[in-house]
């Protein structure tokens, strides 16, 4: 059985209910904690995220950048890592984003679907994502 980070699984916990922000505050911290091959990796996540973010308040060009640096970074990992399936992650990243990014004119509608992160193996148990953000200033 996958032993994840449970910061990790807060992240996407998160990333899932359409709080891509909070979902890239989660990783960050997980992120400045990692060392070696997987901090790259949930660099992308985080840029995946941001780029969630920015689509939804049509910020269409900083969107389109972290878009490319997030896949970028992600590519190095194959197809699986940590869970992840990340030939379907990119998938799905597309199908949401390049209606707005790829369009001279893209639609003021926001995405009618966002991607949705599942891992195989599942984890055993989730933890509660609102215990890893960070405190209110």
């Amino acid at each position: 059985m996958q032993n994840y980070d449970h910061r990790y699984l807060a992240g996407i916990l998160l990333f899932n209910e359409g709080a891509f922000f909070e979902a890239h505050e989660v990783w960050e911290d997980l992120w400045l904690d990692t060392g070696g091959e997987a901090k790259r990796f949930y660099q992308g996540l985080i840029q995946a995220a941001v780029c969630l973010v920015h689509l939804g308040n049509r910020n269409y060009r900083g969107a389109a950048r972290l878009f490319e640096s997030a896949r970028n970074y992600m590519r190095a990992y194959g197809n699986n890592y940590l869970g992840l399936d990340i030939e379907d992650f990119w998938r799905q990243m597309e199908e949401t984003c390049k209606p707005y990014l790829d369009s001279a004119n893209p639609s003021s509608q926001v995405p009618a679907s966002y991607p949705q992160i599942r891992l195989n193996p599942e984890p055993a148990a989730w933890p509660d994502p609102y215990a890893f953000l960070p405190p209110e200033s």
